[in-house]
This record gives structure tokens, C-alpha cells and sequence, in this order.
């Protein structure tokens, strides 16, 4: 090969690393839930994000439930919907969903962000579980469009959003609203399930949570909404991970759904971490929790999704533990889960 080949070679190369590089650069697209005109006006004024300590990056005040999709470059051919925690009364995008997202398109998989109806604004208990079923056949009715393999598509909850994705995989074949379009022909079963710190049941002793309080404006809210009560044995595969020490929602939850899942045979897979707290997201550099993004890729490709190999599965560097962070006093008002 002479030199001007190996040249226009290495160019051409380096092109095609810019091409993707840009394309996994570029925005998230947007995906509204409904069709204009189908929801009431129960919200009105823009969306409120927080700027401050536990509020940061967390959305609220949501009239037009969506997805914001994040496409991969080299995309693998697995899906995951991301439904951040915030007791129903919040969404924390900022500092955990969005950045869960990016992670996982850096490796190769299509992940969106769902933003939910919010009880705590008005909407109705089952609001937020309308908009996970309506954006789980919405992922699947577009799989061509989105380059995904409709039979690979999972489910990402942390804390509430954990309930939310947990009730998502057991009642899968429960129509929480009536068909609109074709979409709602569609199946509604995630193929796998991640719970990051899950909210899981609304019984007692589990009931001290803010989620328990904001569905609590349904009768049957406890019996609807505790997964533990709705585990199946054709329910998705799952992965859970919780810290010891959490103090808004109880390891108890994890153990829970873990000994529910088992005796139902199916096939769960479950860290506790010894330290962590609640509401870590990806982890900080160094921590304990941190490990969690690495174990659930290894875990997700052990049941034949998410395939491809990327570089690296960890999303944050950093082999020596951090100190411990400075918390400010926990308010249970604030804190959700």
C-alpha cells in the first residue's frame, strides 16, 4: 500500500470517528406521549426545575408527559426507558436520569427519558403508570424508526420510579387507560427490569415513604400499586441494588420484592451495598454504589441483551473512595424517593 493510500485511509478513518462522534453528540429527539387535545388541563404554567441541594435538576409541574431519546452511535439494538425518582412529586432528571441516558448511549443503547404526570400536581394516582404503558408501546410500535430490536426494550427505575417501573413489568397486561390508536395494540411487557433504589411497597412496615402519601388519593392505592403483590412468574427479569443505610426507602423494599421474585421463580439478581444512602444516580466516582452500572451491563448481557461491547462499561472514573459528602439534614417533606 504507498503512502497517499494509508493516508487517505487514516482520513477517511478519522471522519467516520467524527460522523458518530457528532451523532452521539447531538440532542436527545422528543416524543410526546398523547395526541394533542387528549389530556384535561389539570397543569397550567412551564415546568418548574429545581436549582438548589436535593431539588437539583428535578422537574416538576409536567402538563405534556414525553420521552427525550437518546440515540447511541453504535447502537446495539437494546432500548431502555429511564424513569427517575422524586415521590411522585418530582422527576430528578439532572443529576440521575439524563445522566443514566447518557451513559447508556455510550455503550450503545437507545435509552429515554420519560417524564411522567405527577400526582402531587393534580393528576390522578394512576397518571404516572398511563404514561409508562403508553411510552412502552410507543417504543416498541417505532422499534424500525429507532433502530431497536422490539423484543429487547427494558425498564430503568430508581425509587419511585422503581414502583413505577416495577408495577409497569407485573402488570404489564392491565390497560391502565383505554386504546386510543394502534400503538395501544401494542405489548406493554419491558423485557427486563432495573430498580435502583426502589420504592416497592406500600404496606406496612414499607408505608413511610413519600410515594405512599401522593398515591394515597386512590382507594385501592396499596393494593394496586405494592409490587411485591403483583409479582408473576412471567413477569421480566430483574436487577435491584440498594445501600444498607438508605433512609427514605428501607432496604426492606429490595429484600422484599428479591424473596417475592424468587419464590415466584424468577430470575432476580440483587446488591446491597453496605453504604450509599438514597438518590445516588450513576454514583460518585470511587463509592461504593458506583459499581452498580458495571453490574447491571453484565447482568442485562447474561439474559442476551445489550451485546455490543463497548470500550469500557464504567461510566465514571476513579479508583480511591471520596470522602464522605457533607449531607444536609434529611427533610422528609423534600427528600421524596
Amino acid at each position: 500500500m504507498t503512502t497517499r493510500h494509508r493516508w487517505a485511509g487514516l482520513i477517511a478513518g478519522l471522519l467516520l470517528t467524527c460522523t458518530g462522534l457528532a451523532h452521539a453528540q447531538t440532542g436527545p429527539q422528543t416524543l410526546k406521549l398523547w395526541p394533542d387535545g387528549h389530556l384535561p388541563q389539570t397543569v397550567s404554567g412551564p415546568e418548574l426545575i429545581g436549582n438548589e441541594g436535593s431539588s437539583m435538576g428535578a422537574v416538576s409541574r409536567i402538563s405534556e408527559p414525553r420521552m427525550e431519546i437518546y440515540r447511541p452511535a453504535q447502537p446495539n439494538g437494546s432500548a431502555v426507558l429511564i424513569l427517575g425518582g422524586g415521590g411522585y412529586f418530582r422527576i430528578q432528571v439532572g443529576t440521575a436520569a439524563a445522566p443514566m441516558a447518557q451513559w447508556l448511549a455510550s455503550i450503545g443503547t437507545t435509552a429515554a427519558v420519560l417524564y411522567y404526570r405527577l400526582p402531587a400536581d393534580g393528576w390522578p394516582a394512576v397518571a404516572p403508570f398511563q404514561d409508562g404503558q403508553r411510552a412502552l408501546r410507543l417504543l416498541r410500535s417505532q422499534a424500525d424508526a429507532l433502530g431497536i430490536d422490539p423484543a429487547q426494550i427494558g425498564v430503568m427505575g430508581s425509587s419511585a420510579g422503581a414502583n413505577l417501573g416495577g408495577i409497569l413489568a407485573t402488570r404489564f397486561d392491565h390497560d391502565f387507560y383505554p386504546a386510543l390508536d394502534a400503538v395501544d395494540r401494542t405489548s406493554a411487557r419491558p423485557d427486563f427490569l432495573a430498580m435502583l433504589y426502589p420504592v416497592v411497597s406500600l404496606q406496612a412496615p414499607l408505608d413511610t415513604t413519600r410515594s405512599r402519601r401522593e398515591l394515597a388519593t386512590q382507594a385501592d392505592a396499596v393494593a394496586a400499586y405494592s409490587v411485591e403483590s403483583h409479582v408473576r412468574a412471567d413477569m421480566p427479569p430483574v436487577f435491584m441494588v440498594h445501600a444498607a443505610d438508605d433512609q427514605i426507602a428501607d432496604v426492606g423494599h429490595s429484600l422484599t420484592l428479591f424473596n417475592a421474585a424468587r419464590a415466584q421463580g424468577v430470575p432476580a439478581e440483587m446488591h446491597i451495598f453496605e453504604k450509599g444512602g438514597h438518590s445516588w444516580g450513576l454514583g460518585r466516582p470511587g463509592a461504593l454504589v458506583a459499581q452498580w452500572p458495571r453490574l447491571f451491563a453484565t447482568w442485562a448481557r447474561s439474559h442476551g441483551f445489550m451485546q455490543g461491547r463497548p470500550v469500557s462499561l464504567q461510566p465514571l472514573l476513579g479508583d480511591t473512595a471520596p470522602p464522605p459528602p457533607v449531607a444536609d439534614p434529611v427533610d422528609e417533606e423534600e427528600a421524596g424517593d
